[in-house]
């Protein structure tokens, strides 16, 4: 049986009425909130003869969490994208990129990894169990949907994972400020793995040596380092880019 789960802003719930309409078993929608954009998830809502409840913003602010729900919360069942990375892997007919995350345990970051994913195409993002929040309502949330579109994988032991990836000629690419090589000089166009760190800490010292290279994202300005989440889309957008120059 799914998992329960709570879902909440207008992204996130419109993303899995039409991903998955079935999975909904209920929509609280708070009563003062008419707009159009209400009116168009109402309707949705009706098209797939689902239940909706009118209650009041406090009631919303506890079921989410949070005061940031947009008005929407609904209750799902959990949809498994994959049943494991293996699987996922062995459907993939064209080379395989995938987001390893090491230590991103803020729900924001997450949810802003697995929108910048599914933005740039990854088939799935990666993390280890005891060091990430998890997909909870929060990352949906932030998601705007991706959550339901990019398969998230929970594994035991990431550097274990990662010598798996590399028995399927998977190449992995850590990024570390001290890296020589830069991310621009890096060949990202064959199945390949991206592994980030937590923003301050980076990456585990055990991580960093299971990587096949090292490299680092150039900066100019004053900062020395960039959020995980943007991070991850110049890294992935850059191997987006390598693949499509020579498509």
């Amino acid at each position: 049986m799914s998992k329960p789960q709570l879902l909440f802003g207008f992204h996130a719930v419109r993303t899995r009425l039409r991903s998955a309409p079935a999975s909904v078993k209920a929509i609280y929608v708070e009563t003062t909130r008419h707009d159009k954009r209400m009116q168009d998830l109402l309707r949705l809502a009706a098209e797939f003869k689902l239940s909706v409840h009118q209650v009041d913003g406090e009631r919303l602010d506890r079921m989410a969490g949070t005061s940031r729900h947009q008005g929407v919360v609904a209750q799902a069942d959990t949809v498994e994208l994959a049943r494991s990375l293996d699987d996922l892997l062995d459907t993939l007919t064209e080379p395989p990129l995938l987001l390893l995350l090491d230590g991103v345990t803020d729900p924001h970051n997450l949810g802003a990894c697995l929108r910048v994913a599914d933005g740039a195409g990854a088939h799935a993002v990666v993390a280890p169990r005891d060091r990430s929040c998890g997909i909870n309502a929060t990352v949906s949330k932030v998601a705007s949907g991706a959550a339901d579109t990019v398969p998230y994988f929970a594994v035991t032991n990431l550097a274990r994972t990662m010598e798996e990836l590399k028995e399927r000629n998977i190449w992995i690419t850590g990024t570390s400020d001290a890296a020589k090589t830069t991310l621009f000089d890096a060949d990202l166009r064959g199945a390949t793995a991206l592994v980030l760190g937590a923003e301050g800490e980076g990456m585990r010292r055990l991580t960093g040596e299971r990587c096949d290279q090292l490299v680092s994202i150039p900066m100019a300005g004053s900062v020395e380092s960039l959020n995980v989440s943007v991070a991850a889309g110049v890294c992935l957008f850059e191997a987006v880019r390598q693949r499509r120059a020579t498509a």
